[in-house]
């Protein structure tokens, strides 16, 4: 097993690293990284019903989509991300204690109790510290999880939506837990950075085969290339999604309105607005435009709509 500590704290090529070597080798890898703050959701979500789009926004955090299934995570330099790349027999490709499991024995080596929970969580002390999702490719499984470990457990909170009643979807919802720093646990460890070298260190000594590897020049090449035309892009973020329905009564120039949108990869096909005059004549011409604020700004602007930002993120 090549075991990868990467240098790059940028969540869309790591993210984007992980599919070019599962998809492009048949080599089996351990990975460790640490990301700028960023949320990333599931394949199989709607972000703006995860998200907390006014926050993330106006504190610069990007919204990723992952390959893998499961639910919201927030990354910042607090977390260390692990991942598994493996061959796997058919029948046996989704295996979350398998992969869980060696993180808890690392766990165990320095006397911190952790248990596999739920569908896919390790928690302490009913406190939940690693989310974990997987994606199979053919033979090979790609597993990867979280460890919080100095997280911002504020920013965590914020950057995640909690109230979802204004959305309607088959999308995949996430599953709000109770969240800890292994820090609290782990106070040995001046930072995360030495907590990610012990780790390495243990899976280098533990795990039958491993050894250290350093991505090559092309390979980095190729991850950045997929991160530009696939991770950095609001078609596979945004328009990605499963539909949805957005219904919403909000306050827009001390005025009551109600606005009902049905969304599809990203763009609104059904918009109705009442309450206000000038929005429901104009609210149909909204049919077309992207659910993204700063769309949904410059509509407004262009209709001569007087609107403050803050009410925009109403639409949201």
């Amino acid at each position: 097993m090549f075991c990868i500590t990467l240098e790059s704290d940028d969540p869309f090529f790591n993210l984007a690293i992980e599919e070019l070597l599962l998809k492009n080798s048949e080599e089996e890898y351990l990975i460790l990284g640490i990301n700028n703050p960023s949320v990333i959701i599931g394949k199989h979500q709607s972000a703006h019903k995860e998200v907390n789009t006014k926050f993330v926004i106006e504190n610069d955090i990007p919204v990723i989509r992952r390959i893998s299934g499961g639910g919201t995570v927030f990354h910042d330099k607090g977390n260390l991300n692990f991942t598994f790349i493996r061959q796997s027999e058919a029948g046996k490709l989704v295996d979350f204690r398998k992969y869980t499991g060696p993180v808890i024995d690392f766990l165990s080596s320095l006397e911190v109790e952790a248990k596999f929970e739920g569908k896919n969580d390790i928690k302490v002390g009913g406190l939940k510290i690693s989310g974990n999702a997987e994606h199979v490719y053919r033979n090979r499984v790609l597993h990867h999880g979280t460890l919080l470990f100095s997280s911002s457990l504020d920013m965590l909170k914020n950057s995640l939506r909690k109230d979802t009643s204004c959305y309607t979807s088959r999308a995949v919802e996430s599953t709000p837990s109770s969240v800890i720093n292994l820090k609290e646990k782990l106070v040995k460890f001046r930072d995360i950075y030495e907590f990610k070298t012990e780790i390495m260190s243990y899976f280098l000594q533990n795990m039958a085969g491993a050894v250290n590897y350093a991505l090559s020049p092309s390979e980095k090449e190729a991850a950045e290339s997929l991160a530009m035309s696939k991770y950095r892009t609001w078609e596979w973020n945004y328009a990605y999604g499963p539909e949805y329905t957005f219904n919403n009564s909000i306050q827009v120039n001390a005025k009551h309105v109600s606005c009902r949108m049905f969304v599809r990869d990203g763009i609104i096909k059904e918009c109705e607005i009442k309450g206000s005059g000038e929005l429901a004549l104009i609210s149909e011409k909204l049919i077309g435009c992207r659910h993204m604020v700063p769309d949904l700004m410059n509509f407004f602007k262009d209709e001569n709509i007087l609107i403050s930002a803050e009410e925009v993120y109403n639409f949201f």
